[in-house]
Order: structure tokens, then sequence, then C-alpha cells
């Protein structure tokens, strides 16, 4: 393990919504964080969007364009690197290192699969910064989920909260991290659909790329008998760690509802997923803090709300940032990756024993340009 000390780290994300590039400043040593600093977002444009989603589920580039795309998507991240250093008043010689996630179009942990596209060492090349990438790679070799990566910055954030305490993630997929009172108290894994198939069914019908403030979901009703058949998925049934894909589930029994109906349904089960996770728990929360682009949506809030009957607000009220949570955790591990320290454990993934990881892209220099090094502890 390196010596402990501070770092300035730009962390980045490309969630299963594909929504955009969401980049985080943050100083921190990796078990502190000293300043949560600006973030921002970069719209993907429709067009680069359909790129992605041609891609999902894909574990062979046959026709050359995963490559294509993963160097669109790394040059987009360099560009978006640019515009918020600039708007903030900021040179690349301030920030020390980079957590650059990529964005995942297959995720197969049961087959030690999951491929996140997207070249670190462009980001370092072109920006001089030593950039850290791979982060799931080495859990899912070791035999974990790969996901949920974000408890472990979960569990910084709130260590000043009252325990047992929820934190869910509402993205594409849904995710909670379960921290309880003591330091080892530390349980996450995917609930269930997040917003991607509602986010699906509104595009399919509308064009729109989301329920915005679930107005499609609010004109519509909850068909209980189609409700009750997606919850039916023995994904509920499993006790965690466990992860999901984009893909995993299918939206098929809503497909005779009405475009309000199926909205209405589809968010009634993104919530009763929820709901169920509760099972595999170790105890009951006392409070749900909810982050992701799901807080957003009114009516899923009070979908959360009525089936957990329990406290139900986004991170904003204990004063985290919901929309930066995620690029903020990358940026948080990449400084564990680069001190040695672990980033998933037993409760989280499912890895036999807490584990580092991380590869590592150094900037341009003598011997240097284009190469990389394996994490502290990579497979």
């Amino acid at each position: 393990m390196t010596e402990a000390r501070t770092y300035t780290v730009l962390g980045m994300m490309s969630g299963t919504s594909m929504d955009g590039i969401d980049i985080a400043l943050l100083r921190t040593d990796g078990e502190r964080v000293e300043l949560m600093g600006p973030s921002a977002t970069y719209a993907y444009d429709s067009g680069f969007r359909d790129k992605l989603r041609g891609l999902l589920g894909r574990t062979k580039d046959r026709d050359g364009a995963i490559e294509a795309t993963g160097r669109e998507l790394s040059l987009r991240h360099v560009e978006a690197i640019k515009t918020f250093l600039t708007d903030h008043c900021r040179s690349p010689l301030d920030i020390d290192l980079i957590g650059f996630h990529g964005h995942t179009i297959t995720h197969k942990p049961e087959n030690k699969f999951t491929w996140q596209i997207g070249y670190g060492e462009l980001l370092a090349d072109a920006l001089g910064i030593e950039t850290v990438a791979g982060f799931r790679t080495q859990d899912v070799i070791a035999g974990g989920e790969g996901a949920p990566l974000v408890p472990v910055y979960h569990r910084a954030l709130a260590h000043k909260q009252d325990k047992p305490l929820a934190v869910l993630n509402v993205g594409g997929v849904a995710n909670v991290t379960w921290i309880g009172p003591d330091e080892g108290d530390l349980v996450a894994f995917d609930t269930g659909p997040g917003n991607a198939l509602l986010d699906d069914w509104v595009l399919r019908h509308t064009g729109v790329a989301q329920d915005t403030n679930g107005d499609m979901a609010r004109r519509g009703s909850v068909d209980a008998e189609i409700l009750s058949v997606l919850l039916a998925h023995p994904y509920f049934d499993a006790s965690g760690p466990k992860s999901l894909d984009r893909e995993a589930f299918d939206a098929a029994p809503t497909a005779q509802l009405s475009p309000e109906n199926g909205a209405a349904t589809l968010t009634a089960f993104t919530a009763e997923s929820v709901a169920r996770s509760r099972r595999h728990l170790p105890k009951p929360p006392k409070r749900w803090l909810v982050c992701g682009g799901g807080r957003h949506n009114p009516v899923l809030m009070d979908a959360l709300r009525r089936a957990l009957d329990v406290p139900v607000e986004p991170v904003e009220k204990v004063g985290w940032d919901g929309d930066a949570i995620e690029a903020q955790a990358f940026a948080f591990m990449a400084v564990r990756c680069k001190r040695g320290l672990p980033i998933t454990y037993p409760g989280t993934t499912g890895c036999p024993r807490p584990l580092t990881g991380g590869r590592f892209h150094p900037p341009p220099g003598p011997g240097s340009v284009g190469k990389s090094r394996p994490g502290p502890a990579a497979a």
C-alpha cells in the first residue's frame, strides 16, 4: 500500500442510461473526502446514443464498431475534460489522476466477462494526466460480480449518518448499498431495473429519451396482473451479491398496454423490485437516500415511498450531489487503486476477499507513451 496523500482527481462516468458523460472533481486520500468540487454532465447526442445502444450485449467486435465507438467515446471524454477544466479555470497540471470508467456494453459475471469500452491510454496521452481504467475486471476475473462498485464511496460519504442506512442508486439499473453501524457492515447488490425499461418504452412510443417528471406514468394506471408477471423473475428471489446487465429484463409483457399504462406499470416495477430487495438486507434500513437520475422522477419517488414505508429522500437532503456521486466515486476509487486499497468486498460483489483493481495509463514521457501497467493486484 502506498503512502497516504491527498490527490486532486477527476472522476468520469458514462452510465447505463446513456445520458452522457458525468465529470466530478474530488480531493481525497482514498479514505476520506476532503473536498467535493464542481461537477458537470455533457449530454450525448441521439446519434451517439444509438451507436452505444447498438453495441449492447456484444461479446466480440466482428465489424470494428466496438473499437471505433470506444475511440469516439474516449475522444468525447477528452473534449469534455478540456471543457470542464476551462469552465472551472483549471489546468491539466492541477489534476493528479483521472478515474475513467468507460461505458459498459456487456456485463456477464457468471461467465467472468464484463466489457467497458474506451481507451484510458488515449485520455492519458491527450491530456498528460495519469488515467486509471478497468475498475471491474479484476473483481470479475476473481469470481466477483464486478458490480456495484460505488458502495465503498457511499460508506465514506455516510460516516456521519444514522444507520442502518440504504443508499439507492437509480440509473439504468438500480442498486442498493446497505451500510450498518460498524465499519465492516457493507452489503450491496443490484435490485432490478432502474430507468432503462421505462426510458426504452418512452423512447419507442414518443421518440423522447425519458419520462420527464413522470408525466406519462402519471396519466396511466398500473396493470397489476402484468406487474405480477414482471415480478415473478427469479432474480428477485436470489440473495446477494448479485448484479445485472442492462438488458437482463424484458418488457414484453407490457407490449399490449397503452403508452401511459405501460409507463405506469414499468415505474411500479422499479419501485416494487426495490421493495423486494429488503428481504436480502441484514436489517431494515431506517432511511433510504436516493441518487441517480431516477430521483428526478416524482412519480417513481412517490412509488418508492409507498413501497418502502420509511423515509425516502434524495441525497441532496444530506448535502450530497446525486447527479455527481457516481463520477465522484470513480475519482475516489482511482485513488484507492493507486494506493492498493480495496474497492470491492465479499459483501458487495461476492469476490473471495477485498480486492483493489484498475489499469494504470501513465502520461506521455520517455518510454511511457501508449503503455499501461496493471493495478497493484491486477489479474
